[in-house]
């Protein structure tokens, strides 16, 4: 029989070695709140679904990763998802551990915690980068830090290649989610909704805000989304004194480079008319000879 995959109730990344000997203790539910500024977002999805339904069964097995809140209570560093799913299924009382952690030290944590996640949005991504960015400066920039490591300062390596490193990824990518940051939500939204890809998105977070809002008419009067040379246009004549809405329509109505000379149909779609036999190959075969007896019989039509 294949294995059970577990649910995020019974293995999380935290889980790590230190937190499990260290001193576990229940906590009521009304003594946690959410980290502020926590930029993962927390979905009643049907993965939650299933998370409630495991704690229904088996409870909470990893505890939450908390800190002492200055205005009493607790504020949950790593769990979010667990402290939610736990209100769902009725729970009053989480396992938790008490950590005490300047506002830095817990930024980082959370935000890694978190990064280990198999499905994160553009915009998660690049808040939590950008989170982690700027509590790993400040960390630098502070003269009680004697630790080379917690200053981040190792082998002479900037904050932001640290995180690419911790990451797995390059620190260009890491730039360029930061840069997302710039967005209106908005604009944002698009790009998590992959109404805007990643690229054409760096660029038009060039463009003030303002601009922006008129880029958001520009797409709508186009009906499409810009293409990384057309997003680039926009980001330049921003530059070079602004970028007026008809400006962006303008650019907007030119054909993209990657539409001309060829026209794309996905296999999905063209299936429904072959039988399941038929390869892509075949498909394109058929579909030209058609097109050629199509053509004659316009060609005839019009002779008449």
């Amino acid at each position: 029989m294949p294995r059970r995959k577990k649910s995020e109730a019974e293995v999380q990344p935290e889980a790590s070695t230190e937190a499990a000997t260290e001193q576990v203790q229940r906590m009521p539910i009304s003594e946690l709140r959410p980290f502020k500024g926590h930029p993962f977002k927390v979905l009643d999805d049907d993965a939650m679904a299933e998370t409630v339904e495991s704690i229904r069964q088996v409870g909470v097995a990893n505890p939450l990763i908390v800190r002492p809140h200055p205005e009493g209570g607790y504020e949950i560093i790593s769990g979010h998802r667990r402290h939610h799913a736990a209100e769902l299924a009725g729970l009053d009382a989480l396992p938790v551990i008490v950590r005490d952690l300047d506002d830095d030290a817990a930024v980082i944590m959370m935000v890694d915690s978190n990064l280990q996640r198999e499905s994160i949005l553009p915009s998660e991504r690049a808040m939590a980068y950008k989170m982690k960015l700027e509590a790993m400066k400040h960390q630098g920039s502070r003269s009680d830090l004697t630790c080379e490591q917690d200053a981040h300062k190792l082998d002479g390596k900037k904050s932001r290649d640290i995180i690419a490193e911790q990451a797995g990824t390059s620190k260009d990518s890491v730039r360029r989610y930061i840069r997302l940051t710039n967005l209106i939500p908005e604009v944002l939204d698009m790009v998590d909704e992959k109404k805007i890809s990643m690229t054409p998105a760096v660029e038009l977070s060039y463009l003030n805000p303002e601009e922006q809002r008129s880029f958001l008419e520009a797409m709508d009067y186009a009906q499409a989304a810009p293409s990384l040379s057309q997003a680039q246009r926009m980001r330049k004549k921003s530059q070079e004194g602004g970028c007026t809405l008809d400006d962006m329509c303008n650019i907007m109505d030119e054909v993209k480079k990657d539409d001309l000379g060829q026209v794309a149909f996905k296999t999905s779609d063209l299936q429904k008319y072959f039988p399941k036999s038929y390869t892509p190959r075949q498909m394109s075969d058929t579909i030209l000879r058609l097109l050629e007896q199509w053509q004659r019989r316009r060609q005839r039509d019009q002779q008449r």
